[in-house]
């Protein structure tokens, strides 16, 4: 049986530190994924309203194939600058693309970011002209270790699930044969997490040891099509959305981690209804630390990563509503 990684986080990828940081007046935060070492990335946007940075650039045709960092934040296009902290701290360690080395010369940190709107949630949005974002993104990186925070923490620091309090998740699995996948979430969802009714997620299939409180939904149980249970009400354009990161140890080219990243796609669908709206901004990174080689047969194995990837982001949005309650 596959069980989760030994802290059943993002980081027992190995090779990979997370930071959070957050802003309590503004009710806000960003989470920053590091690589230790350039790692190669995809993307996959499903939300009808997203908000990216240097998404672009991850096409598998495309000249730059490793990022070293990924960021995840609130605050809708004003977050977009926690990468801007972030790439400045890379550049002065010397992290970076560069075509050829050249004295005086820096380097240009890769730093692909997605956002999520926590605008009107109730904090202080009073900054005008001085939004937190570069500082919270410069404070997430300093902070960036094995162990973090889940639930209200980072990037999930302001979100909303539905009618319930969002959060940042995280969750990994290991399978007999070494395989290694994790996920890490910030859920700012119009979508319901549970099923109407109940105070069962929707991710309960995939659960393990309780990781999400254990609840389990009535033995006969139907759901109608049009019962979206605790959703937002009155959603307006960039409100909602879910934002993710997968990594595998396993060495992936562009287009294969792209082919995860689609599949992971369906890690939303299974814990989230409804899921991919015109205004949700849904968005999944997908990183490749490289520490092992992909097996024979290699069509095979990537789609047992692609499943791998979709189950563990399911239980890290479950994972996280449920540490921010």
């Amino acid at each position: 049986m596959s069980q989760p990684g030994r802290n059943n986080l993002i980081t027992d990828i190995a090779g990979l530190q997370v930071g959070n940081a957050h802003d309590e007046a503004a009710l806000t935060g960003c989470t920053v994924i590091h690589c230790n070492t350039p790692c190669v990335a995809a993307v996959a946007v499903a939300g009808g309203g997203p908000g990216t940075r240097e998404t672009d650039l991850l096409a598998p045709d495309k000249l730059v194939e490793a990022v070293n960092a990924i960021v995840l934040s609130g605050g809708s296009a004003y977050g977009l600058a926690a990468a801007d902290g972030v790439a400045a701290m890379l550049g002065a360690r010397g992290e970076g693309f560069a075509m050829v080395d050249r004295p005086g010369v820096p380097k240009t940190p890769i730093v692909p970011a997605a956002i999520l709107y926590d605008l009107a949630n109730g904090g202080d949005k009073s900054w005008q002209d001085a939004p937190p974002y570069q500082a919270l993104g410069r404070t997430a990186l300093g902070a960036a270790s094995q162990m973090f925070s889940l639930g209200r923490a980072g990037a999930g620091y302001g979100a909303r699930a539905g009618q319930h309090r969002g959060g940042l998740g995280s969750a990994s699995i290991k399978t007999d044969d070494g395989i290694q996948v994790g996920a890490i979430t910030a859920v700012n969802s119009f979508g319901s997490v549970y099923m109407p009714g109940t105070d069962a997620f929707w991710a309960w299939p995939f659960e393990v040891d309780e990781e999400f409180g254990g609840v389990r939904p009535p033995s006969v149980y139907s759901a109608d099509a049009e019962d979206w249970g605790a959703a937002k009400q009155n959603p307006q354009a960039r409100e909602n959305t879910t934002i993710a990161c997968i990594a595998t140890d396993v060495a992936l080219t562009p287009g294969q981690a792209q082919r995860v990243a689609q599949m992971a796609l369906s890690g939303f669908s299974r814990a989230i209804r409804p899921v991919f709206a015109p205004f949700d901004g849904d968005v999944v990174f997908v990183l490749s630390t490289a520490q092992k080689e992909l097996p024979a047969p290699e069509p095979l194995t990537l789609t047992r990563i692609g499943e791998l990837a979709a189950s563990a982001l399911a239980r890290a949005i479950a994972r996280g509503v449920h540490e921010a309650q």
